[in-house]
């Protein structure tokens, strides 16, 4: 199995974070179209058809029973989906949807901490997660978080009506919220290494889809960051 390029001689990775709901792939769209970057929206569709089998709404609906198999499956499935559009990228900049951090640090930890992952499914997914990590992928040169609040994503999550997220309740979007509060803002419980990765902050509260004007400044901060990112780089 070959190795991903690194920072060296490929295009830098910067991660679009968020709830869910909080609009990271319209925002991704949005910065494709505006910016020379290569966009990898997060491998939903794979989710969906595992062998015939929907995985995604298997967790929904019986996270106890899937939690594990689901979320193994996410990060892996990401890191694959990530290195083969690698393959084909042009641009200084590949932006991903979602990362294996959130998979880790958000949805897997909130899984072990409601008590439906079990404490050795938990050491076999941290064992699996670093491997996995440490052997194939590229280190981020930066995050951006679209930060949102859990209300506003609930009515965002309802107004898109996805099959598999009928049974998301307000509760555990707060969950979700505070998870990417803890890891992402604060740097709580990560690497000094993630913990120095810089981060650009948008709160998104606010719809940028239906207001060009709000929509233009959230991508010119976006290229300032990676007009900053590739400045450092050249030092």
């Amino acid at each position: 199995m070959s190795m991903p390029a690194n920072q060296a001689n490929g295009p830098q990775v910067v991660i679009l974070e968020g709830s869910i709901g909080a609009g990271k792939s319209t925002f991704l769209e949005l910065l494709e179209k505006h910016l020379a970057v290569q966009a990898v929206q997060e491998p939903l569709k794979q989710w969906q058809d595992v062998g015939g089998g929907n995985l995604l709404d298997n967790f929904y609906k019986d996270p106890s029973r899937w939690a594990y198999t689901f979320q193994s499956y996410a990060f892996i499935s990401r890191i694959f989906e990530q290195r083969e559009n690698l393959k084909t990228c042009i641009d200084k900049f590949q932006i991903l949807e979602r990362s294996v951090y959130s998979d880790r640090y958000c949805f897997a930890k909130n899984c072990h901490e409601n008590g439906v992952m079990s404490e050795l499914e938990w050491s076999l997914y941290k064992d699996l997660f670093a491997w996995f990590v440490d052997e194939l992928t590229v280190f981020p040169a930066a995050f951006i978080y679209l930060q949102t609040s859990p209300e506003v994503c609930y009515e965002r999550v309802s107004r898109r009506s996805r099959s598999e997220e009928s049974v998301v309740a307000l509760e555990y979007l707060k969950q979700i919220h505070g998870r990417h509060e803890e890891w992402i803002v604060n740097k709580i419980g990560v690497s000094e290494k993630l913990a120095k990765v810089p981060t650009l902050v948008l709160n998104v509260d606010k719809d940028f889809e239906s207001d060009p004007v709000f929509a233009r400044e959230l991508c010119e901060k976006v290229a300032k960051l990676l007009r900053d990112i590739g400045n450092k780089n050249s030092e």
